[in-house]
């Protein structure tokens, strides 16, 4: 079975499982990898070796795929044979060589029937399951591929909206336009947010954002984001970092009204963040959103999947690249140099 591993930090490259397939439990459906998406975050802290919490290498990479179920174990009833599933992931390689780095950028990957063990009364930890199989599901037969992948990153930053308790008629400014900050741009938008700012220092991501249904942009040298505050003739609701940056955070601070939110979406790589308080409001929330929250990523799947079939939500919007997952090496290349937005590979074996 082929799959991405990082043998070490820096150095990624394809490689040949001494496994065929995956084998799957009862309660388990077998996935076979049509497409996935570079996460420019989770993926990238794994390659460079950063990832909180996890040190050993080599690894297999990935977790944003859609793939189909090729077989279903005795007990499943979501998942049928056919239908196209998400989330599927290889979290147990113990027989590889390999650690799982999630697992998705391989030939084959496996979902969980989560509904079924909660209905079984198995869905805990003496059974097996771990909270990540609440995100494995099917996907509509209506609903493209290419959508679906992206439902992986759409999920968890609709869910991420609610987390930060974002609500309408707030302003509130967005630093990054890569494909997490436009999706929060494009769906604050579509949600009434009265005021969407976005903080970006490549040109196009900025045209794109506007395009998203931003407000205003800004390069984060501009003028106007220094004298933000005198510029908007207010003071923000919310500061989304969605990048992951204490330096972002910091920024932020002088920006947010008293008893806003400072709203961190990514993974910190440091473990401790030096935070200039003294620079905001005497009341201020700072949530750090490191992890989805699953049970709002899968609730948002329905919502997001009427917006695509409505014409509002497109992947070509958030695509810039269309690859074979044996340029592996060159989407990251890519990825690292700012200039992409979603990056798409594909297994070449599709049906």
């Amino acid at each position: 079975m082929r799959a991405v591993a990082v043998m070490e930090p820096g150095t990624v490259r394809m490689v040949e499982l001494p496994i065929a397939k995956p084998a799957i439990g009862p309660y388990q459906a077998l996935v076979r990898t049509e497409a996935c998406c570079l996460c420019n975050a989770t993926d990238a802290k794994l390659v460079a070796g950063h990832f909180p919490g996890v040190g050993e290498y080599p690894l297999i990479l990935g977790h944003e795929s859609a793939g189909i179920v090729e077989a279903v174990g005795g007990k499943v009833r979501k998942f049928r044979v056919g239908d196209r599933a998400i989330g599927a992931l290889n979290l147990d390689l113990a027989d590889s060589g390999y650690q799982s780095g999630w697992g998705a950028f391989a030939e084959y990957a496996v979902v969980n029937d989560h509904l079924t063990m909660m209905a079984d009364g198995v869905a805990d930890a003496a059974h097996g399951w771990v909270e990540v199989y609440e995100a494995q599901t099917p996907v509509p037969a209506d609903i493209p591929l290419e959508e679906a992948v992206l439902l992986c990153t759409w999920r968890e930053v609709l869910g991420g909206i609610g987390d930060f308790h974002i609500e309408p008629d707030q302003h509130i400014l967005i630093y990054g336009a890569g494909p997490v900050g436009l999706s929060f741009a494009r769906f604050c938008s579509l949600l009434g947010i009265g005021y969407i700012g976005i903080v970006d220092p490549i040109g196009f991501k900025r045209e794109r954002a506007l395009a998203m249904g931003a407000s205003e942009v800004f390069a984060p040298d501009s003028a106007d984001l220094k004298n933000f505050v005198h510029h908007h003739g207010r003071r923000l609701d919310a500061v989304v970092d969605a990048v992951g940056s204490e330096a972002i955070i910091n920024s932020a601070l002088p920006l947010v009204k008293l008893g806003g939110s400072v709203c961190v979406y990514g993974v910190l790589a440091n473990p401790t963040l030096d935070l200039h308080k003294v620079d905001g409001p005497y009341n201020f929330n700072l949530l750090v959103h490191q992890w989805p929250t699953r049970s709002r990523e899968r609730a948002a799947q329905t919502q997001l999947c009427a917006l695509i079939r409505e014409g509002v939500l497109n992947a070509r919007d958030f695509l810039t690249h269309d690859l074979p997952i044996e340029e592996i090496r060159q989407a990251l290349s890519i990825a690292q140099s700012g200039h992409s937005l979603k990056i798409l590979m594909r297994f070449g074996n599709e049906s």
